[in-house]
């Protein structure tokens, strides 16, 4: 969708007439009538500097239409104009010059000209007809005219160069014409209502409380929540409390202030319920010799440390114990960075426990130093692997098992805008260059060997080079089919990662995880992340940011993160949307697969929209924290499922909506043109609500509702309720244990602090990119924010290159210059290797196979029932050494230690054929290897059991 304008047809109820509304809306025009008239070239033309499409042909009191259909958004007006004629001076062409025009950057409908009509057909007597509307000159009054049959009017005949509400009462029933005499108008909004007909106003259930000591919501302190009847939220900080008492009906909080009033709530508490502060992690115990450790912590699956640097280092190895690694262990270079001021290692796949990350200094001989630093007892936590993605997957999605750690035979990249273009890899026996060429690689099917992907600091589009693969600019994973097996794992490493410029495209393919990344400044028209076809992927702990600024509703980029064409088996959570415009669109007109797609633990922080726009699918959302969302949150469109569950809504304006009843039409929706579906709620809370707060429940209406709420979880919805459009009922997925997956939520009342905290929704940290909102201002507010976007438009990484590689760039000029060389080990695959954080390269035989192509391997494969265990995994497959078969061949490039786990008291091995006897006690043969060419056969009489092998730099 490139520009949208929503122009709402709302019918108010049987005994009122419809209101025209043409501002504000997302999305402005839809998706149908947009679809129209960008294929009626001859009748209309998007002019996209102006930001706005005209219409061409002549109408004599006719329908807006577009390709011979109706437009929606204008159902029921007639026009009356004159064809499109080039300007007097021949500066402008016709086409440029419709009479009349819809402009999706004002939000408006423009009647350019004089003497143009709108017409209301069949206006009963004594209605109200309202037009809010503004001359299209600055300088020239102007106004807008009413058919003799409106009297009583106020600015209808009047002329003014400022925005006019023109209103006026029908005196005989019959049509009402609308007419532009002076000159161009724009038109916001036009209505007709019986006043006979008006809604009482609500009576507010919360009245009769005093409530003078409440405060805002504050995550970081301990707070009780007094949830009333009507479902509004008052906050007390806990340490500001003395205590609690009730008297019958009323409660009465009591303040720890001397002389302080007490508030008091009559007959009106539904709950009282406390939350904690959020997490704000654990830091580690800091040992200094020599080098001052001033920050480090445990975080999911990985820990960090930062230290001071020292004039008389020139390097510095870190070395990591705990959880898999009995002893101190290196990690890979190219996670040891340099800022300028200080030094960083962020150390990935961990599994959870406590650990101890060691920094020494590295002199400019190569040697370490006496100085060095220790953190101790870093708290590592795994992810919450909750949702689709995981459904029916025991070894882990992406290229990391479910403990955390890689899993065996795992590719490791290391990718920096340096390298981008230049970095190796070689995938069922042929090498490519480019990680956008490595990716496309798996396209093919043929390797399904675990790759993980660790983008280090900012890549910009000029870093990109020709690795940009998608339609959308963007780099591309793609496979054949959705079950093509990708095992792939993008993530970022440390805080700071972040594609800026261009997104992320997943087509097809299963098995994919992306975290711990920053997305921003996408072209207008591209999607931060576009997810089509794609089963198994785990898409966790990223930011959204805004996109170049486009026209229409592309005024913050496109979409953040949105998936379609049958994209099932979804998992987005724990990401933090920096007040994107199109948050996710789930789903497109003709989907054939389930979708089973979950969102939980997002942090939608004043996002619009979107949250997400629901097709066809069926969607589980669960445990989000809606953050002064402007527009809307959860939008249920053409027969789709949702399950809104224990979610937090702070000052959303419409939380849940479904297309073409409910709130959506009452006069200020947001979907044009498309069915509805049907949306289940439970266990939601409605905090801050503003004036125009709207959420109908069906008991509330049994054909106009927002949601239909149960009372548990396992409520199943009558078939019985069904879309007031389309007639869809809810397919009760969520009940369904063949479909749904094991999860355990949140209350609602916890959400907000989980989310925020120091293991809640976006990187690490929650990044490097750090932005507070103003809620009084920006809750309400769906343009760009000017402080975030001079944020995003200064942003500059800090990082300055890796330690230990003397070419890497500053990565401040983004150029990609010939000099800016690459990373530590040249082929940037786990340094001189391929596979975990230590930089050693293992080949197991699970399967029936080596997990590793680097390994050619004959011989006959078997399975035992203990096996052996290596670094907390066990291996019970194996490769039966004999004398007529059963060989094992690989190439080094560099002196190695090489372990190989025979699982018995054999222990001996014919290693380039000499025979080597190893530990009897461990069954473990261990021997150094040069450079070159090497080979592993059985040694002695008998057969020889080999279960895995495992290859370790060796550091002169």
């Amino acid at each position: 969708m490139v520009f949208t304008l929503a122009l709402l047809l709302m019918s108010l109820s049987a005994a009122m007439a419809q209101t025209w509304d043409f501002a504000g809306r997302d999305p402005f025009i839809g998706d149908a009538d947009e679809e129209l008239i960008n294929a009626d070239a001859t009748n209309w033309y998007n002019d996209a500097t102006k930001g706005r499409y005209n219409f061409l042909a002549a109408l004599d009191n006719a329908a807006l239409t577009a390709n011979g259909t109706e437009l929606y958004f204008a159902k029921g007006l007639l026009f009356k104009c004159g064809v499109a004629v080039a300007s007097s001076d021949g500066k402008t062409p016709a086409n440029q010059c419709g009479k009349i025009r819809l402009n999706y950057t004002g939000e408006y409908l423009e009647l350019n000209g004089t003497n143009l009509v709108v017409t209301i057909p069949n206006v009963q007597k004594d209605w109200v007809v309202t037009v809010v509307c503004k001359t299209a000159s600055s300088k020239t009054s102007r106004g807008l005219y009413a058919s003799a049959n409106v009297g009583g009017t106020t600015g209808f005949g009047t002329t003014s160069t400022s925005l006019m509400t023109c209103t006026g009462t029908v005196t005989e029933a019959g049509n009402v014409t609308l007419t532009t005499t002076d000159g161009g108008l724009l038109i916001y909004s036009i209505s007709v209502k019986d006043p006979s007909a008006v809604e009482p106003e609500p009576v507010d259930p919360d009245a009769g409380n005093k409530v003078n000591n409440a405060v805002s919501r504050d995550t970081y302190k301990n707070q009780m929540f007094v949830t009333t009847n009507s479902g509004s939220v008052k906050y007390y900080n806990t340490e500001d409390l003395s205590k609690v008492t009730f008297e019958g009906d009323k409660t009465i909080v009591v303040p720890a202030k001397t002389g302080a009033e007490n508030d008091e709530f009559n007959a009106t508490v539904k709950e009282l319920s406390f939350a904690k502060a959020a997490e704000r992690g654990e830091s580690g115990e800091v040992t200094e010799k020599g080098i001052t450790i001033t920050e480090s912590k445990g975080w999911q699956e990985s820990a960090y440390a930062k230290w001071t640097l020292l004039s008389d280092a020139k390097s510095y190895n870190v070395y990591v114990k705990g959880g898999q690694y009995a002893d101190y262990t290196k990690v890979d270079q190219q996670l040891v960075r340099n800022y300028g001021s200080y030094g960083r290692v962020d150390v990935v796949g961990l599994k959870a426990g406590n650990y101890s990350l060691k920094v020494v200094a590295v002199d400019g001989n190569g040697a370490e130093t006496s100085a060095y630093g220790i953190a101790d007892n870093l708290k590592v936590v795994n992810y919450d692997r909750q949702g689709f993605a995981h459904k029916g997957i025991s070894d882990g999605v992406g290229a990391y098992n479910n403990d955390g750690t890689l899993k065996a035979g795992a590719k490791v990249l290391y990718v920096t805008k340096n390298t981008f273009t230049t970095i190796k890899a070689s995938l069922n026996g042929e090498e490519y260059t480019g990680i956008g060429n490595i990716l496309l690689a798996k396209q093919k099917g043929k390797d399904e060997t675990p790759l993980a992907v660790r983008v280090i600091g900012e890549i910009k589009t000029a870093n990109a080079g020709d690795q940009l693969k998608t339609d959308q600019k963007g780099l591309l994973l793609k496979g054949n089919s959705a079950t093509t097996v990708m095992n792939v794992t993008i993530e970022g490493i440390g805080d700071d990662a972040c594609f800026n410029g261009f997104g992320l495209g997943i087509i097809n393919g299963t098995n994919v995880e992306v975290r711990n990344m920053a997305f921003f400044n996408q072209g207008s028209s591209n999607d931060n992340m576009e997810i089509k076809g794609t089963q198994h992927i785990w898409v966790h702990n990223n930011d959204y940011f805004y996109g170049e600024k486009g026209s229409g509703d592309h005024g913050k980029g496109d979409g953040s993160l949105d998936s379609k064409d049958g994209a099932s088996f979804c998992t987005f959570s724990y990401n933090h949307y920096h007040d994107t415009g199109k948050s996710n669109l789930c789903g497109m007109k003709k989907e054939t697969v389930d979708n089973l797609i979950c969102y939980h633990h997002n942090w939608f922080d004043h996002s619009d929209s979107r949250h997400p726009r629901v097709r066809t699918s069926s969607v589980h959302i669960w445990n989000n924290y809606y953050d002064g969302v402007a527009k809307y949150g959860v939008g249920v469109t053409m027969g789709a499922s949702v399950f809104v569950e224990s979610n937090y809504f702070r000052n959303t304006k419409y939380p849940m909506m479904i297309s073409k009843q409910g709130t959506d039409a009452k006069g200020d929706g947001t979907f044009s043109g498309e069915n509805g579906g049907v949306l289940k709620a439970y266990g939601n809370i409605f905090a801050e609500k503003s004036k125009y707060f709207s959420y109908i429940t069906w008991k509330n209406s049994n054909t106009d509702f927002d949601a239909y709420e149960v009372d548990s979880p396992s409520e199943t919805v009558p078939s019985s309720v069904v879309a007031k459009a389309g007639g869809t009922s809810y397919n009760n997925f969520d009940t369904d244990a063949s479909k749904m997956y094991a999860y355990t939520p949140d209350a609602a009342v916890d959400v907000p602090a989980k989310v925020t905290g120091f293991y809640g929704a976006g990187r690490l940290n929650q990044g490097d990119i750090h932005y507070t909102f103003n809620n009084a201002t920006d809750d309400a507010d769906y343009g760009r924010c000017a402080g975030l976007d001079n944020v995003l438009s200064s942003y500059k990484t800090g990082l300055v290159n890796i330690f230990g590689d003397e070419s890497a760039s500053s990565g401040e000029t983004g150029s990609g210059s010939t000099g800016e060389g690459g990373e530590t080990g040249g082929s940037g695959e786990g340094g001189s290797t391929v596979t975990p954080i230590e930089g050693t390269v293992i080949c197991s035989f699970a399967g029936g196979q080596a997990s590793n192509s680097s390994f050619t391997v004959t011989g006959n494969f078997k399975n035992s029932t203990t096996g052996v265990s290596v670094d907390g995994n066990t291996y019970k497959d194996y490769l039966k050494l004999e004398s007529s078969a059963g060989t094992v061949s690989f190439k080094t490039t560099a002196k190695m230690q090489m372990t190989c786990y025979t699982g018995d008291t054999k222990a001996k091995l014919k290693i380039d054929g000499a025979d080597v006897t190893g530990d009897t006690t461990k069954g473990v043969v261990t021997v150094t290897l040069e450079a070159g060419d090497h080979s592993i056969a059985k040694a002695g009489s008998g057969s020889q059991s080999l279960y895995l092998i495992k290859l370790v730099p060796v550091t002169e």
